[in-house]
């Protein structure tokens, strides 16, 4: 049953970009795409080779391997309900952390070892949204390690349950921060748009000009997987504990598309900030998290 999490992941994966877009497509009244049509084109590009410049070293070439293999790692630390992880050990949600900021280092290198200023401005502000979204993580994975007396995930998300108003409050409040944090992490709406092609206003995009073939499919994908990885997390907010798997399963997989459509529904109506903007709204959600910190202490009744 531990492979559950890594399977469900891996399947949600397959579709959740084409749910967004397929949900941006209703909303602007075209026909779209189909589901499954992101996919194809990961696979498309999965089978090509890939074009190296002259001019950049080995780090260009590894970079989107390590950046898979940091996402793959930070995988096996999420349960599912109940059941335990693959890994799990305490404080591993701290090591969740670092190891997809590993990935996300490398992409950076990847993007400066081109000699890019492009590529490099878009590496500057991924480095800077990261560490402005970094502490809502650990305060809000801080607080619920605090409320359940565990400091794994494994140990906090079979621990966790809702009991009053401010509990169900905290739950609402954690999932929305942790949509943000998805969003903030995959470079999308409102804070960066995956489709501009003007150079000055990208983040992500504009860190991957260079890349192709083979290399580009597993950026593409990896995006994919850090997706459902945020919403295996959301989802397991709300797998208490006293659901059996069978319950659970229709209960995550709902989730997964909820936050899809969620993330469609933002694209189609959220204009992209303003780039002087985006640091303020990304630290906005800091206090978000201490204000869910705030709750926790309540419901412990550490403060009078």
């Amino acid at each position: 049953m531990r492979l559950l999490s890594l399977l469900l992941i891996f399947l949600n994966s397959l579709i959740f970009t084409g749910i967004i877009i397929r949900t941006k497509s209703i909303f602007s009244g075209r026909k779209g795409p189909g589901i499954f049509q992101p996919i194809k084109d990961i696979v498309r590009l999965l089978r090509k080779g890939s074009v190296y410049s002259e001019t950049s070293s080995f780090i260009f070439k590894i970079a989107p391997v390590v950046y898979m293999a940091a996402i793959l790692m930070a995988i096996l630390f999420i349960p599912f309900g109940n059941q335990k992880s693959i890994l799990s050990f305490d404080g591993d949600f701290v090591f969740f952390a670092y190891v997809l900021a590993l990935g996300r280092f490398f992409m950076i290198l990847a993007a400066l070892d081109t000699g890019s200023s492009f590529e490099g401005m878009g590496a500057s502000r991924e480095a800077l949204y990261a560490m402005l979204i970094e502490p809502a993580f650990f305060i809000l994975m801080g607080s619920f390690a605090l409320l359940t007396g565990y400091t794994s995930f494994a140990g906090i998300f079979s621990a966790l349950h809702f009991g009053s108003y401010i509990s169900y409050g905290i739950g609402i409040l954690t999932a929305f921060v942790f949509i943000i944090i998805a969003l903030v992490e995959n470079s999308r709406m409102p804070i960066d748009d995956p489709k501009t092609h003007l150079e000055l206003t990208m983040v992500h995009e504009v860190m991957v000009l260079d890349n192709s073939g083979f290399d580009m499919g597993l950026i593409l994908y990896a995006v994919n997987l850090k997706f459902a990885l945020f919403g295996a997390i959301i989802a397991n907010f709300f797998l208490t504990p006293g659901f059996q798997w069978y319950y659970s399963i229709p209960i995550y997989i709902g989730v997964q598309l909820v936050f899809a459509c969620i993330v469609g529904v933002v694209e189609s109506f959220a204009a992209r900030f303003r780039m002087n903007h985006n640091p303020q709204f990304i630290v906005m959600f800091t206090s978000v998290s201490l204000l869910i910190f705030v709750g926790v202490l309540l419901i412990l009744g550490k403060l009078k």
